[in-house]
């Protein structure tokens, strides 16, 4: 397996400025993005990297120095063309509001339908339209096709930008340009990614825009964010979780451990307003809501039976290698094609997708317009359910299929955070996924146990 430890560049100049960076290369870091810089480094203080490599952009340069400079030992820095950002060079150096007013059309295409911004660009042959990001997208891969090859089995840091780190996760699971704005990437945000091979084989999301220790537990709202944010959780750990034994919808309950990460969750977003909450009615994400919910006494707790976990049928209550043995060749099936599999007098993933969607579909419309207490600020809505459940939930709103079923990561107690900038009506956006720092560090350690 390789390691991928991605991060955008800290704070800058353009970015406080709301202007265009993009391949322009006058911005630099704000103090507070070289402090942020730093604050990554004392984060991934606990790994070891065989390789760094940035782009060599001022900003995501001086970036990649700090971080490096803050680790105990650390590689020499590789600077590679194919992690500069995209080119926006019609609008580089504007404000956004002067690139709205000045180009409409173009702006109102690049937030709705990425894939088709047309751009000019002068060359010695002339005029030249480009696609910016289409070529993103193929930047992204030959870095991908140049490096991974090299770090089998090594963990190594990527340094780089907003636009050309959502490309790299994107073409790392199989997103297609359309796809563009489905991940967040916040300043000196962390991403972790976990390759099989090469590119096009399997690869899992770690997690996903980690920024609690910048000092916020999640990620800021977008700027003029209307529609409401949603904390999916899973649920804490349960003995079967730690035995690896499949429990699916057995109502295994959280175990003592479980109990501590339900509160370390609950601790983590204590300050997290919260003005609704919705769980799987099953023991273990019922516990883990109603001890988040304590520190949000004023909050009442709805049961969607929708949100069960999958059905495994037959498979539950049963370990690895008693299932191997039951139904040979089933296991590895459900690993490699998990799409295929339907448990015997059980589920199959289709099913879990409808019902997961379906639950999703109504928690949307019974989401208040606005907080009662505080009307200027978005609806915060807390969601707790099981590993499968969210893994499916995750694919659907990402633009992934069943197929794509193991590319996100559920530990146990960790919160996701997805939200919908412009209403329930227009695509959402996964701000942060699978954050467990509050459970002891940047990767994820909890039970890889059965589902």
């Amino acid at each position: 397996m390789t390691r991928v430890v991605l991060v955008r560049h800290g704070e800058s100049s353009y970015n406080v400025e709301r202007r265009v960076q993009g391949h322009c290369d006058l911005s630099r870091l704000t103090e507070a993005g070289r402090l942020g810089a730093q604050q990554v480094g004392a984060a991934l203080k606990e790994l070891s990297f065989a390789a760094a490599y940035s782009s060599p952009l001022q900003r995501a340069k001086e970036t990649a120095e700090l971080i490096l400079a803050s680790l105990e030992t650390a590689p020499t820095p590789s600077f590679s063309d194919d992690l500069k950002e995209i080119n926006l060079v019609q609008w580089e150096g504007l404000r956004f509001d002067e690139v709205e007013t000045r180009f409409p059309e173009g702006f109102q295409c690049w937030r709705d339908r990425p894939q088709d911004l047309v751009m000019q660009l002068e060359t010695p042959a002339g005029v030249k339209e480009f696609y910016p990001v289409p070529d993103l997208y193929e930047q992204a891969k030959r870095f991908w096709q140049a490096i991974l090859p090299h770090h089998a089995n090594e963990t190594i840091l990527v340094v780089a930008h907003s636009g050309i780190n959502r490309c790299l996760i994107n073409t790392a699971v199989g997103l297609e340009p359309a796809n563009y704005q489905s991940f967040q990437q916040s300043n000196c945000g962390i991403s972790i990614l976990n390759f099989v091979g090469g590119l096009g084989e399997p690869v899992q999301i770690e997690s996903l825009n980690l920024t609690a220790h910048l000092g916020d537990p999640l990620p800021k709202f977008r700027k003029g964010q209307r529609g409401p944010r949603y904390l999916l959780v899973r649920h804490g750990e349960t003995d079967w979780n730690r035995d690896k034994r499949f429990q699916g919808q057995i109502d295994v309950p959280l175990n003592p451990q479980g109990r501590v990460q339900a509160a370390q969750a609950a601790a983590f977003l204590k300050t997290i307003p919260i003005d609704h909450a919705v769980s799987s009615p099953m023991l273990r994400p019922k516990e883990t809501a109603e001890i988040i919910l304590q520190s949000h006494p004023q909050v009442d707790l709805t049961l969607n039976p929708l949100l069960c976990e999958i059905s495994h049928g037959l498979w539950e209550g049963k370990l690895e290698a008693e299932i191997e043995a039951a139904y040979p060749g089933k296991l590895q099936q459900w690993q490699q094609a998990p799409e295929t599999v339907q448990m015997p007098e059980g589920e199959n993933l289709q099913q879990v997708w409808e019902r997961a969607v379906t639950a999703w579909q109504q928690i949307l419309d019974s989401t208040p317009s606005k907080p009662a207490s505080e009307p200027e600020r978005p609806v915060t809505t807390l969601v707790v359910a099981h590993d499968a459940v969210n893994k499916a939930l995750l694919c659907y709103l990402a633009g992934l299929s069943p197929a794509n079923f193991w590319t996100f990561k559920q530990g146990n107690g960790s919160v996701t955070v997805i939200d919908y900038p412009q209403g329930v009506d227009r695509p959402p956006l996964i701000q942060a996924m699978n954050i467990t720092s509050h459970l002891g560090g940047v990767l994820d350690k909890t039970a890889a146990g059965a589902l």
